[in-house]
């Protein structure tokens, strides 16, 4: 299973990459560069199975039960867009209003980290149940279970390495990152 630095990287990728291709110049700004943040932070949303086991734990579950099932499950990110299209014509809270941020992007934004997640999880080196409790139907692709032994349990910080310096030249080469430091 990919670790947590490819969990997070990859939506801040997607996102940075859709901000700086997909939309034009002038529109830029519907997407922040703290909406990319919060993307990439939600791409680790599903593996905090520890609030959820504590909830969980007095009506007899184990932690093992938990974090494959409930929380690696497509309903995160359905609720997450729920979240969004009720919140769609909210007013903002004061301290987003003041960084400009709108709270249904925050939860599309959240949804689209979680569900990369889980694609993540399902792609590389692992399993979900993307409908429990509804179904036991498992998805599980293994892309790392192709590659020869030794290659396979350095695959994951590999993946890791080579994501991160991607994304930073693409911030060097694109936004200019050194200009900051």
């Amino acid at each position: 299973m990919p670790q947590a630095a490819t969990h997070i990287l990859i939506p801040l990728i997607f996102v940075s990459l859709f901000r700086d291709y997909y939309i034009k110049k002038k529109n830029k700004k519907t997407i922040l560069l703290h909406y990319v943040l919060i993307a990439g932070i939600a791409g680790i949303l599903t593996d905090l199975y520890i609030a959820a086991f504590l909830i969980l734990y007095f009506f007899g579950f184990k932690v093992d039960g938990v974090n494959r099932t409930f929380m690696h499950t497509l309903f995160v990110p359905l609720v997450f867009v729920l979240l969004a299209f009720i919140t769609i014509n909210f007013r903002n809270i004061r301290k987003l209003r003041n960084k400009k941020l709108k709270l249904w992007v925050i939860f599309l934004m959240i949804a689209l980290g979680s569900f990369l997640h889980l694609l993540l999880d399902a792609s590389f080196n692992g399993s979900i149940i993307p409908f429990y409790p509804l179904s036991n139907y498992s998805v599980r692709l293994n892309l790392f279970g192709y590659l020869p032994l030794a290659l396979e349990k350095i695959a994951s910080p590999s993946l890791d390495a080579g994501l991160l310096i991607v994304y930073l030249i693409y911030l060097e080469l694109k936004h200019k990152i050194s200009d900051f430091i």
